[in-house]
């Protein structure tokens, strides 16, 4: 399956979505982005853990599975907060650029 951009992906991987009831529409797939980014976590752990941080074809396979599930739930809660998963990109190219350009691309906190 091809995909021409970001917003195509988000607006194909809507279909695939339920919504499971709770208090907020963004707090399941919040939680989903979570565990699937704990489970990437996990799998780049056990590659320096068990293979001295050596990446063979099956994990970089593995690791694209689990990127594509994070990008799903990030898909998610993005449609629901009513924004495109460009406007998001933008908007993080932005603040990158300034910190880079301000010479605060290293440190703490979301306002530097």
């Amino acid at each position: 399956m091809k995909v021409a951009s970001l917003n195509d992906y988000q607006r194909e991987s809507r279909k695939t979505w339920q919504l499971v009831h709770t208090d907020h529409p963004i707090t399941y797939p919040t939680l989903g982005l979570v565990n699937e980014a704990g489970e990437l976590a996990g799998k780049v752990k056990k590659i320096f853990r068990d293979k001295s941080g050596q990446i063979s074809p099956e994990d970089r396979e593995a690791l694209k599975g689990e990127l594509g599930d994070v990008l799903w739930y990030l898909a998610q809660i993005a449609t629901e907060l009513d924004l495109t998963l460009e406007e998001v990109a933008i908007a993080n190219l932005e603040k990158l650029f300034s910190r880079l350009e301000r010479g605060k691309i290293q440190g703490e906190g979301d306002y530097r």
